[in-house]
């Protein structure tokens, strides 16, 4: 078989779309100044909601009304404040200025324009807010006139949350075709991969389905931004205020009854401190009691020793446990750290937060939060950057906004005043040439 057999062969069963073509862009034709109005709507309209919103989340993934309305409601809440104050300036066309000499008589500009059509398939451990952020970003981006046209798929285990936010969405002067919404059943998931030819999606899950997400988008040259699983460490350096590190770490991992991704699933400490910050965090980490999974069973939040085996060591559970690994000195701790390769958020507890700064380059991860863990990663301008075995692409905060559009990069020559293009007389080219040297080479 040949090589121009053999593709193909490979690209048999693939659309129209991936085999060359190129259909117009599925957009919506509603300015920014609309879009942003929509999100101040939305914004009222979730916080009139509000009360209804806590206690489906609390039936369908068992989460404590007070934690609901903090940890799920108000990140959501105040991504829609900050997109309304900032969208606008990152969103709009710049000057692209300090060209070269020899561009003289042009003008360059940087425009942002929609992706088309964003499909979403919704996680469900924070039901409101991730899902809520994801679209508040894909309908907001986009140019001065026009916008992303959204499909999602709510997640099948919250469901009823998830379309109640999403009917809360489209009822506030919604354009029609600005968001389609699909059943929430795997199988859902599936046909919007096959069928709805999607310029984009946005996944949240696991790194299993998000490799087998990006197996199904490779063929047809679709992008995608992947939030998967991150089972990261909390670096408890020998200067680190043990007390602080305990309390915020066992906040993390009571959190959502340890069902955040964001949260550390070991600590590495100091080994001469092992033993006390142990005691300190299985102190903190009791507070929370018996907490409730996303299935309804009571699981004991649990503090291990690193005696406990290499499955949790590693951080292969997504529950109210976390382990501790006493290490000999900051490069052994780096060293396992890095053994593990799905870091979304590290965390890292010192007196001197500029050794944390010298960390940085060494944690392969794309959040650090120093002396703190999970809170810090709320804000509504910072982005959750993602890499390795926790997926790629950005989302959240200003780089999450920017990557829901496509860059455009626009010129303008002068008729008179330009480049010329005709081949150069001997002369002229030996005269360029000793330009050249003499500019770049001063």
């Amino acid at each position: 078989m040949t090589v121009v057999e053999a593709r193909a062969q490979a690209i048999q069963g693939v659309p129209a779309r991936a085999k060359g073509s190129s259909p117009p862009l599925r957009t919506v034709e509603w300015s920014l100044d609309e879009r942003l109005a929509w999100v101040r709507r939305f914004r009222r309209a979730i916080v009139a909601e509000m009360d209804q919103l806590v206690s489906l989340a609390g039936e369908e993934v068992r989460k404590d009304s007070f934690e609901t309305l903090v940890s799920d409601l108000v990140p959501l809440l105040s991504s829609c404040r900050w997109h309304e104050r900032n969208a606008r300036r990152l969103l709009r066309t710049r000057r692209l200025r300090s060209g070269s000499i020899w561009q003289f008589g042009q003008k360059h500009w940087m425009r942002r324009e929609p992706l088309g059509l964003v499909g979403i398939i919704a996680t469900w451990n924070y039901p409101v807010q991730l899902l809520g952020i994801q679209l508040v970003q894909a309908l907001v981006a986009g140019s001065e006139s026009a916008g992303n046209a959204v499909v999602v798929k709510p997640s099948e285990r919250c469901p009823k949350t998830q379309r109640r936010l999403l009917e809360i969405a489209t009822s506030v002067d919604l354009p029609k075709d600005a968001v389609r919404v699909r059943e929430s059943s795997r199988e859902a998931g599936e046909l919007m991969l096959h069928k709805e030819a999607l310029d984009h999606l946005v996944f949240t899950g696991s790194t299993h389905t998000g490799r087998v997400i990006a197996q199904t988008l490779a063929p047809l040259l679709v992008p995608s931004t992947l939030e998967l699983s991150g089972r990261d460490s909390a670096i408890v350096l020998e200067d680190a205020d043990l007390e602080l590190a305990a309390r915020s770490i066992g906040a993390a991992v009571r959190l959502n009854a340890g069902q955040t991704c964001m949260a550390p699933r070991r600590v590495l400490v100091s080994s001469a401190s092992a033993e006390r910050f142990t005691e300190l965090l299985r102190a903190e980490v009791a507070k929370g009691g018996s907490l409730t999974a996303c299935d309804g069973t009571q699981t004991e939040a649990r503090v291990e020793a690193s005696a406990i085996g290499d499955a949790l060591v590693e951080g292969d559970h997504f529950g109210p446990t976390i382990a501790v690994v006493a290490c000999a000195s900051a490069e052994a701790m780096i060293d396992a750290h890095r053994e593990n390769g799905q870091h979304l958020a590290t965390s890292v507890f010192t007196n001197n937060p500029a050794r944390a700064h010298e960390l940085i380059g060494s944690l392969d991860a794309g959040t650090v939060t120093i002396n703190d863990a999970v809170i810090p990663t709320a804000h509504p301008a910072a982005p959750l950057p993602a890499l390795g075995a926790s997926g790629w692409g950005v989302s959240r905060g200003e780089l999450g906004l920017l990557a829901m559009t496509r860059p455009v990069h626009v010129s303008s020559t002068a008729r008179k005043l330009r480049v010329p293009t005709d081949p150069p007389e001997p002369k002229q080219a030996e005269q360029v040439r000793r330009f050249v040297r003499w500019w770049y080479g001063r």
